[in-house]
């Protein structure tokens, strides 16, 4: 084995020369390897037609030769349950759009799970694909005292096998120069099916419009199937679907079961590939540590215990490691107004670049340091096989709400964005299960709402500690998990009445994170943030600013308050302020609300564009929260009392504020039904938290 090493980049212009796909069991360490190939060249998008992810990146080969890699959704085997294992088996047999047939496939296989990850590699050598399998983990094999001969394993599954850690760069060599060997050979070796199946899997080959190399693979995979995911894999093609079921019949007829047989014909494929290849030892059992471990970690109540210190380490160092990257940010951007400010005459334009642009984009570009101290955690969690833990203690309480835990994994994912979140719930074969989980995974709170808590809690706490702006911080986070079980459990009751499903979950080994792995997951993430400041929150920024601009007053010497007030979003404001008088919110507020229906941290710049255009050109450069404390009603009274402050992170917490969110749960339903009843109904809930905050503070004596 031999340690990654760098290599020089070549021109990213040279053309492609081969399409790779990286397929294998979840939990395998794919990611990592991807990762580690690409590096930084990456695109993510979605497949035409479908809201699944596509990842893919280039990397070079040993000789320099540019390849194009794919990175498959995570799949157990080609009999799909989700709609991920659906693309992936769609892009293995060129059904695909817009996706060309891999050229090769890198099948990542568990060192320590190999006889459960060969039956992917079982299916994927009958495609006819060119594989090579990256044997992954052998470190976490070999402490459970589990020895491979890979020379063995070469010989059994007649392709190459590399030997990998991918979390330490080990084996990267070998498998680029596995990858770009020419030609690349299709496999030889196969499981061998019963001459009955085999006789009926060629006979249904020569009748499917298929290419004569993709036949036979499609013909076994066809037979494996009933009649409905029949329907879905030929596209309702009455030929195919009639052939496919006559041929079931006629195995039924000779004793065979054609959904099964394939299935026991692999395993016993596989019992001999590992029999031949495993050789157990007495080495340290790490497993032991790993019982120890869950034996707190997935413990009823130390379970718990560990989770809530987890998260509140995670928002302390949000407040603390955060901040003095966030000052810097601050005060760059504050001078860099006042610069810009300098340079040019009073004007429109002047207003716009300083008052528009610059105080919009840098009222949310500021909090970039806590996005990247989040998803760094997030990260820490998913790749140590956390995630998995939080799910099984989470399983204990969701089982009360009618789902199971297999459920919270999509809503961890929306703590980062709820994008993400609602397109992981494909993983949950129930629909209306699936359906539940998409309509309350936006009350997680989100990256984007990050903004708006930060600074409601620095307006009306300025001189808290880290654990106390923590602790606020954990009680929004919290507040948002029960209500989210709380609607889970409403809507498992009347809309979409359903039993409550058994978890069946896969628990991963602990690992050591990958930190290459983390730092580009964070490079993307916050990347995507900046160029959302860069391009929507600046668009919004200008729009905001103009509507805050006019009409201007007819008398020359108005004040800005009376400017504001004349303007667009002032009358917008004053029109909707009956309605959220009584969460005690004053008409700017009301310019902040709508604004951040595009996206919720527009809420921060929305409100550095209205108090800075009110202000006027001495007060530009001023920080946006002392503005805010400072601001006061007509008769004296301070605008942002705590309880204010408090009812607009509740509001926050509990609103569907979130274009991009609605389109996508739009497409993942394909019904407008779900989102603008998602809409409404959080919406509903955001006012009325805000009220029994503002209200209910109000009867008990607070301000």
């Amino acid at each position: 084995m031999t340690a990654l090493a760098s290599a020089p980049v070549p021109a990213p212009t040279r053309d492609v020369v081969r399409h790779v796909a990286i397929a294998g069991n979840p939990n395998c360490g794919k990611s990592t390897i991807f990762n580690a190939l690409t590096g930084l060249r990456q695109k993510v998008g979605n497949y035409p037609g479908v809201t699944v992810e596509k990842k893919t990146g280039r990397f070079f080969g040993s000789h320099g030769e540019a390849m194009e890699l794919l990175d498959l959704p995570g799949s157990y085997s080609l009999q799909v349950r989700s709609p991920d294992e659906a693309v992936a088996r769609d892009v293995l047999l060129a059904r695909q759009p817009d996706t060309p047939r891999p050229d090769v496939v890198i099948c990542v296989v568990d060192a320590s799970n190999l006889e459960r990850n060969l039956y992917l590699v079982a299916q994927m050598l009958e495609l006819q694909l060119p594989v090579v399998v990256a044997l992954n983990m052998v470190d976490v094999a070999e402490k459970n005292g589990v020895v491979i001969d890979l020379m063995a394993l070469r010989e059994k599954l007649g392709v190459p096998v590399v030997s990998m850690v991918a979390t330490k760069g080990v084996g990267f060599i070998e498998l680029r120069q596995a990858v770009s060997r020419s030609p690349l050979p299709p496999p030889t070796i196969c499981a061998q099916m019963p001459i009955v199946l085999e006789r009926e899997v060629m006979a249904l080959a020569k009748a499917l419009p298929v290419p004569a190399e993709l036949a036979r693979g499609e013909a076994l995979l066809l037979l494996t199937l009933h009649e409905e995911a029949l329907a879905e894999v030929t596209h309702h093609d009455p030929s195919m679907i009639e052939a496919t079921l006559e041929a079931q019949r006629r195995l039924r007829v000779t004793g065979f079961d054609p959904l099964s047989a394939p299935v026991e014909a692999r395993y016993a494929w596989i019992g001999e590939v590992c029999s031949a290849v495993l050789h157990k030892g007495g080495g340290f059992d790490a497993l032991t540590i790993s019982d120890r471990l869950d034996g707190v970690l997935t413990h009823r109540i130390w379970g718990w215990a560990a989770f809530l210190a987890m998260m509140t380490v995670m928002f302390f160092c949000i407040f603390t490691v955060a901040a003095y990257p966030m000052d810097w940010i601050e005060g760059g951007l504050s001078a860099f107004g006042g610069w810009v400010g300098s340079l040019l005459p009073e004007s429109d334009l002047r207003s716009l670049l300083t008052d528009g642009v610059i105080a919009g984009v840098s009222g949310v570009l500021v909090f970039l340091p806590q996005i990247l101290v989040l998803y760094f955690f997030l990260g820490i969690l998913e790749d140590t096989g956390y995630m998995a833990r939080a799910a099984f203690i989470m399983d204990r309480l969701m089982s009360k709400v009618g789902l199971h835990g297999k459920s919270f994994i999509p809503m961890l994912s929306s703590f980062a964005c709820a994008i993400p979140g609602v397109m992981a719930t494909r993983t949950i074969e129930n629909r209306k299960d699936r359906l539940v989980t998409i309509l309350v995974a936006p009350l997680m709170s989100c990256s984007a709402r990050l903004p708006v808590y930060a600074i409601m809690i620095a307006v009306f706490l300025p001189v808290a500690s880290a654990w106390q702006k923590s602790g606020i911080m954990l009680s929004m986070y919290m507040l948002g998990l029960v209500v989210a079980f709380a609607m889970a459990w409403l809507f498992k009751k009347t809309l979409l009445r359903g039993e409550t499903p058994m978890l069946l979950l896969e628990m991963p080994p602990y690992r050591i994170p990958s930190w290459r792995t983390i730092l580009i997951r964070m490079w993307e993430r916050g990347g995507l943030f900046v160029r959302r400041a860069g391009t929507v929150i600046l668009a919004l920024s200008v729009l905001l600013w103009a509507l805050s601009t006019y009409p201007k007053p007819s008398d020359p010497d108005a004040t800005p308050a009376e400017a504001i007030a004349h303007s667009t979003a002032g009358r917008i404001g004053h029109a909707i302020e009956p309605l959220i008088a009584p969460l005690g919110y004053d008409w700017k507020i009301g310019i902040g609300l709508i604004g951040s229906f595009a996206a919720r941290e527009v809420f921060v710049s929305t409100m550095s564009i209205v108090y800075n255009v009110q202000a006027g050109d001495d007060e530009d450069t001023a920080p946006l929260r002392e503005t805010m404390r400072a601001e006061r009603h007509n008769d004296g009274r301070p605008v942002f009392t705590p309880l204010v402050c408090i009812g607009l992170m509740v509001f926050y917490v509990l609103a569907m504020q979130c274009v991009s969110t609605v389109a996508i749960v739009r497409r993942e339903t394909n019904s407008w039904r779900w989102p603008l009843f998602q809409v409404a109904y959080m919406t509903g809930l955001a006012w009325i938290g805000a009220f029994i905050v503002f209200q209910g503070g109000r009867l008990l004596g607070f301000q």
